[in-house]
């Protein structure tokens, strides 16, 4: 039997208030829990983005930023980060960054909502990538100009967090490598960095 993966649930000023089985915290009303958005980019601020594998239960095959997750009770949010990013991707990175310390959303589909205190980081890629297809169904290095052009035109279909999200980072400047390190005293409450 394999271990229980649990999330930090969260009050609406983001302090902790317990946590919950990560399998059965996703439903029509989910509650109010900590996640992480990860932005991966390569030398030449190339970013990585992945479409999420076709038989996950929420947003199955929607195109998103490269990596999200959940850190674990007492995890700091670096570690989650690369955690999971080896995890999906098989994929070392540097400089994990934190570059929107007070992201939330809610999105719905197919009777699911997602209801996430979600700050979002961006990292560089070292080594090579192997994906795990239970969580990953594709992934594609894109230009970061494009990219965002592409997803604030509305020409480009992505998740609706990282619509969201895209939104924000496009605000920090045209070049991911020039974009300041948040200050981390706006994270929620119950984060460690």
């Amino acid at each position: 039997m394999g271990t229980v993966e649990n999330v930090v649930l969260l009050d609406e000023s983001g302090h902790g208030i317990g946590v919950a089985p990560k399998t059965g915290v996703h439903h029509g009303t989910t509650p109010l829990h900590l996640a992480f958005s990860c932005y991966v980019f390569d030398a030449d601020d190339q970013l990585l983005v992945t479409r999420r594998a076709l038989d996950k239960t929420t947003f199955p095959g929607v195109w998103t930023n490269s990596a999200c997750g959940h850190p674990a009770p007492e995890e700091s949010m670096r570690a989650a980060v690369r955690r999971r990013v080896q995890q999906e991707l098989g994929l070392s990175v540097e400089q994990v960054r934190l570059v929107l310390p007070e992201f939330r959303y809610t999105a719905h589909m197919n009777g699911i909502r997602e209801n996430e205190m979600c700050p979002v980081f961006t990292a560089r890629a070292a080594g090579r990538m192997t994906l795990d297809p239970a969580e990953v169904g594709d992934a594609v290095w894109e230009p970061w100009t494009k990219f965002s052009q592409d997803v604030l035109s509305g020409r480009r279909e992505v998740s609706s967090w990282c619509r969201m999200q895209v939104e924000g980072l496009d605000a920090l400047g045209p070049l991911p490598g020039e974009w300041p390190a948040a200050d981390p005293s706006r994270l929620p409450p119950a984060v460690t960095v």
